[in-house]
């Protein structure tokens, strides 16, 4: 076969290569890739500041910073006591600085809010007993104090000698402004000496935790040498 011939068919098989690669577009693929979604954090919203100027929280967590809410009838911590001493001058005590004192036929009563100290001084031939309290106080109690109801009658001791200590339930009297009445707990300590018998009648709101305040002040109870 001639050169020019041979030529020619190879010319002819290039082209027929190049024209077969052009039909298919020269279109490459790429895997398709999907970007991985972005998670942002969860967010803590900050402590907000409660109508009574505390901070509170989300459900995130508790914030240790709170201040502790005392119930109403508590008694603060820093609470001053100063000395009263009875007009007879037979005992003295300490009371809560800063409450409305009342003088009340031979009683003598220290209030705030529904918080209460009633100071009463009477004449008794004997030494008041768990049992006579129980058979003669108790009686009255339910007969004159509203919403009356026993917790216990015992004996404990204080810097003055043992006393006898009722306890009981009670309800207040209307706030004059309100109207409102609440439940009170109420420690009753009988004390006497020589005729003379002197009872001091706690009450606060039912659930107060005025255990120290009451007992400072039932233990600063002292007769007059």
């Amino acid at each position: 076969m001639r050169p020019s011939i041979l030529l020619g068919i190879a010319v002819a098989v290039v082209a027929l290569a190049a024209a077969a690669c052009g039909s298919t577009g020269g279109k490459q693929t790429t895997p398709s890739s999907t970007a991985p979604q972005s998670t942002a954090p969860t967010s803590v919203s900050a402590p907000t500041s409660a109508p009574n100027g505390t901070t509170s929280t989300t459900a995130s967590g508790v914030n240790p910073s709170t201040p502790e809410i005392n119930p109403s009838g508590d008694i603060p911590d820093n609470q001053v006591f100063v000395k009263y001493a009875s007009r007879d001058g037979k005992y003295a005590l300490v009371v809560p600085e800063g409450w409305a004192r009342t003088e009340t036929g031979g009683a003598t009563s220290f209030a705030d809010h529904f918080n209460s100290i009633r100071i009463e001084a009477t004449k008794s031939a004997a030494a008041p007993t768990v049992a006579t309290s129980r058979a003669n106080e108790v009686p009255v109690l339910q007969r004159d104090v509203s919403g009356f109801a026993l917790g216990n009658v015992t004996s404990v001791g204080r810097t003055a000698g043992v006393v006898v200590l009722v306890t009981y339930r009670a309800s207040s009297a209307a706030d004059a402004v309100t109207g409102k009445r609440v439940a009170l707990d109420v420690e009753r300590y009988e004390f006497w000496r020589n005729g003379t018998q002197v009872t001091i009648t706690l009450s606060a709101p039912q659930g107060s935790d005025n255990v120290d305040p009451w007992k400072k002040v039932t233990e600063s109870f002292a007769w007059a040498t």
